[in-house]
């Protein structure tokens, strides 16, 4: 399916989206025979940035930015970002093997620093997804880097293959609504068929509209984009404020480019040294014990929590019997899934969950519909971003796994052991890349950065979408004296912008001075 196996959003992105839909309750073509080709992404380790040194030296023209557009965030389409902020495009090689021939645009935004007397450059912020804009996500959490913003010009980017920057575009909005309404946890034969077409359709849909840029975005591609804006924006280093998937694209910008990384954070860390697989089964216990720890908490101040037993009775329920979520739509049992993961990303979305789940026990499933609707990208209006779009495509490009119905089957039974609500669901979601038109480029991405700056990696014990451990292997792949860990004992999704003293101090010290954390430093 179409939700990331690897890494979910970054959770001021995820924010965003569920604050504006839960306040609403008061291309190309392929083969002319139609079959999709098996195209490699061109984009080798020769192929640096230093290939497309005549546009080292472009001038980025900045002007005020524009409304969102609901390619890039449905649920802000429309509302500018404010006076502060500017927006210009990056012109970048398609192919960065032959980086004399086609261009794309690159989106950018930016809000200069509010000291420049003091300013030390430009810090770059990649919020996850793959997928996620940074033209709206920034703005939209600005208040979160008041602080930061006094010594740099904070910027960020929709990253090729996502949003204003070629957005990825796969079927029409009725037909995303069916699909991902539609049943992702098959009991039979007949249904694992149907989901296997449903996934190779939409496959077909991204060649169809999207098929020229497929091969052509993914995460390497993306760190040589950044390493592009490095130059043209002035900067000798690149400094860098990674979350979630944007850990990653950080790891392997430093293995592209050690010596040009200035001071990094990776906040919300995926494991680099894990596959697809492993990653799913990791992630859906991180989901599990994330739903343990809401459900803790939640009966110390409420009486009407819901039990994960009650919880997987529901989804029981809603396979063979919908209930209306309004609009004249029902929620499913995958999108019930959907949007009680996504209450899980904050503790701020807690209480959504208790009573969308009470609510949907009552018959109406309009809490956790929307809930699923802003995992997915839907707008109040019905139009869908291109987030979940540009995962997909991102995450095949980049991995070379494909796997089967069989695979899945086999390791059914681990996954429901890892989680008894999530398993299910994120094993089956292994299979978003059967009939993908792109070879992967790997098996794991290498991060290895021999020779970079120290790089500042935070752990969340209870982050249930890149769970905790993947920081000290992040760490670790990073190399001896080049990844420092650092611990958050929390909740959510990330550390930084939970709200947390210790946390915000020594990543402040560190990115505005300069100044390195102990390894193994404990925030709680």
């Amino acid at each position: 399916m179409s939700r990331s196996v690897r890494v979910s959003r970054g959770r001021a992105l995820l924010a965003a989206a569920l604050l504006t839909t839960v306040t609403g309750l008061a291309g190309c073509s392929g083969d002319a025979d139609g079959e999709a080709r098996q195209v490699t992404p061109s984009a080798t380790n020769a192929a640096t940035a230093g290939a497309a040194a005549p546009l080292q030296n472009q001038k980025l023209d900045w002007k005020p930015c524009p409304p969102p557009s609901r390619s890039e965030d449905a649920g802000t389409a429309g509302r500018p970002p404010g006076p502060d902020w500017e927006c210009a495009t990056l012109r970048a090689p398609l192919d960065y093997a032959h980086a004399d021939g086609e261009k794309i645009g690159i989106a950018m935004i930016r809000a200069k620093a509010t000291d420049q007397s003091h300013r030390i450059g430009s810090l770059l912020f990649n919020f996850g997804g793959p997928g996620g804009s940074g033209v709206t996500t920034l703005p939209a959490f600005a208040d979160d880097y008041r602080t930061l913003r006094t010594r740099y010009d904070l910027v960020s980017f929709d990253p090729r293959g996502v949003g204003r920057s070629n957005g990825v575009t796969c079927l029409p909005d009725k037909e995303l609504d069916a699909y991902y309404a539609a049943d992702a946890t098959p009991a039979t034969p007949a249904e694992q068929n149907a989901l296997v077409d449903r996934v190779k359709k939409y496959a077909e849909g991204c060649q169809k509209r999207s098929g020229k840029f497929l091969p052509h975005i993914g995460t390497t591609n993306a760190a040589r984009d950044m390493d592009l804006m490095r130059q043209v924006l002035g900067d000798d280093k690149l400094h860098y404020f990674g979350v979630s998937y944007g850990t990653e694209l950080g790891g392997v910008y430093a293995h592209l480019f050690p010596k040009n990384v200035g001071r990094a954070l990776m906040d919300g860390v995926v494991d680099p040294s894990s596959d697809p697989l492993q990653s799913a089964l990791a992630q859906a216990a991180g989901f599990q014990l994330a739903l343990g720890d809401y459900m803790a908490a939640c009966t110390k101040t409420s009486d009407n929590c819901p039990t994960e037993q009650q919880i997987n009775s529901l989804l029981e329920r809603l396979e063979k019997k919908p209930v209306p979520g309004g609009g004249g739509r029902d929620l499913t049992q995958s999108l019930a899934t959907s949007g009680i993961a996504q209450s899980l990303y904050s503790k701020e979305f807690w209480d959504y969950l208790t009573e969308g789940v009470e609510d949907a026990e009552n018959g109406d499933g309009k809490i956790l519909l929307m809930l699923g609707d802003s995992m997915n990208g839907r707008g109040q209006e019905g139009t869908y971003s291109s987030l979940q779009a540009s995962l997909n495509a991102i995450t095949c490009a980049d991995f070379s796994q494909r796997y089967t119905a069989a695979d899945i089957e086999r390791r059914a039974a681990e996954f429901h052991k890892a989680s008894p609500v999530f398993g299910d669901f994120m094993a089956w979601s292994l299979l978003q890349c059967t009939g993908w038109p792109v070879k992967g480029e790997w098996q794991t991405p290498d991060v290895s950065a021999k020779g970079s700056a120290p790089i500042l990696v935070v752990g969340n014990t209870g982050d249930p979408a890149t769970p905790y451990e993947g920081a000290r292997k992040m760490a670790q792949e990073l190399g001896k004296g080049v990844g420092v860990e650092m611990t958050y004992r929390g909740e959510g999704h990330g550390a930084y912008d939970s709200g947390n003293a210790c946390v915000k101090s020594a990543v402040d010290a560190y990115l505005l001075e300069g100044t390195v954390p102990a390894p193994g430093k404990v925030c709680s």
